[in-house]
């Protein structure tokens, strides 16, 4: 059985930063993110390498790794990887954290240790704040869960990975080998 530590946004802002250990507030309720595995590393690095590559490509915007955004009054949650549109970007300040409102998209690698339950949430609260699509990634199927205005849809391996409506009218579009490729099965 876990325990729920309730917590204000203002006593969120006040945990001290400790090394290995990570904080998201899922509306109200304090949550500890465990470290993540060498495969989940490698695979959040290969997705922003290749979304960063085409965003700076355009000048869209930033691709950001780990950082806090606040989707609500009492959310605060950190994506693997995000895409930060050049608007929203100007309406930043980059030196305080979390970053007020939601990515345009959030991508979150699935851990061993993550609910199903706790990962439809968080899904759910970056379309509600505002996030145009939002991509699970199941390491160990070898799969991406697509969630946008056109619904869920499950892109497996071998096929590609494509953002619909996130960078305007350009489309982006990814092997899933490039991402779990030489990852054991």
């Amino acid at each position: 059985m876990s325990t729920t530590t309730r917590v204000s946004f203002e006593e969120f802002l006040k945990l001290p930063e400790e090394d290995g250990k990570h904080y998201e507030l899922d509306e109200g309720n304090l949550v500890m993110e465990p470290s993540p595995s060498f495969r989940h590393n490698r695979i959040r690095h290969r997705i922003a390498d290749q979304l960063r590559k085409f965003v700076n490509a355009h000048g869209l915007g930033e691709i950001t790794e780990e950082s806090d955004f606040r989707l609500g009054p009492e959310t605060v949650r950190n994506p693997d990887v995000a895409f930060v549109t050049a608007d929203h970007l100007k309406n930043i300040d980059i030196d305080r954290s979390p970053v007020a409102g939601a990515p345009a998209l959030a991508v979150e690698v699935v851990s061993p240790g993550n609910s199903a339950e706790d990962m439809l949430a968080k899904v759910r609260q970056y379309l509600a704040a505002g996030s145009l699509a939002v991509w699970v990634v199941y390491p160990r199927l070898r799969l991406v869960e697509v969630h946008d205005s056109g619904g869920i849809r499950e892109v497996v391996e071998p096929a590609f990975l494509e953002a619909r409506g996130v960078f305007g009218n350009l489309a982006f579009s990814l092997p899933l080998s490039a991402i779990f490729d030489q990852d054991a099965q």
